[in-house]
């Protein structure tokens, strides 16, 4: 057999699993960098809610007269 076959094939497997690993760990850092767009959309939502909320509580509040 050519020898440059026989290299061939004995490389293989590990570009293989080396691809693999490739995939899973890109896999991994696309899901972590959506989960923190996620939750920093979620946050900002809160936020404004928040504010919201405490701009309806100081203009329902009637002027104390001391």
């Amino acid at each position: 057999m050519n020898p440059l076959f026989l290299a061939l094939a004995a490389l293989l497997p590990s570009i293989g699993v080396g691809l693999l690993f490739w995939f899973a760990i890109r896999a991994l850092v696309n899901a972590d960098r959506t989960e923190r767009q996620a939750l920093a959309k979620m946050d900002a939502e809160e936020r404004i809610a928040e504010a919201a909320k405490a701009r309806n509580a100081q203009s329902e509040t009637p002027p104390s007269s001391v």
